[in-house]
């Protein structure tokens, strides 16, 4: 029996857990939030690990995991700032990020080829630096740790990730179009 379908399962799985996280932070329901916020997490190394191991990547696979991304971390941030945990400037910039990805991403599949999905280095480091962030937030908010300055931190490397992988993104996609690729 064959489970190539798994990845996408695990995928689903992990945009379903979306609303629940964002209405459990909205409440201030920070310690159940959070928990569903680190299982989002770990679905998200299992599905890609799974796919990598055993060949099961698909088409959809490459489309939903990062669509689950995108809406777990806009999603997130988005609550973040709506509950006073995240400063406006940050969580409209991750967005604004993912909208340019995902518009950038649309245009490209439909004006030049099929996008491949794959991302950059930067936008991996992006993508845990945020991940991490969501989680100290909200462990913050639930038990009081990590301490003020590892959130600072966190938050200052989001800031120079989110920037840099958005001017990677948009000057490797552009080349590659004009190049046709």
């Amino acid at each position: 029996m064959s489970f190539h379908w798994l990845p996408n399962a695990i995928s689903v799985l992990r945009i379903v857990l979306v609303v629940p996280i964002l209405y459990l932070i909205t409440l201030h329901q920070y310690s159940l939030a959070l928990l569903l916020f680190f299982v989002a997490g770990i679905s998200d190394g299992l599905d890609g690990l799974l796919a990598r191991t055993f060949n099961w990547r698909s088409r959809a696979g490459a489309l939903l995991d990062p669509l689950a991304d995108k809406l777990m971390m806009a999603g997130s941030f988005a609550a973040l700032w709506f509950t006073g945990l995240l400063p406006l400037w940050l969580a409209l910039l991750v967005i604004a990020r993912d909208l340019l990805i995902v518009v950038g991403a649309i245009f490209y599949n439909f004006l030049i080829k099929p996008v491949e999905g794959e991302p950059t280095r930067i936008s991996k480091l992006n993508t845990a630096f945020e991940l991490l962030l969501v989680f100290s937030v909200l462990a913050r908010a639930a038990y009081g740790w990590p301490d003020p300055v590892v959130v600072v931190v966190l938050g200052a490397a989001v800031l120079v990730t989110v920037v840099i992988s958005g001017i990677d993104y948009v000057w490797s996609w552009t080349n590659k179009a004009r190049k046709g690729e």
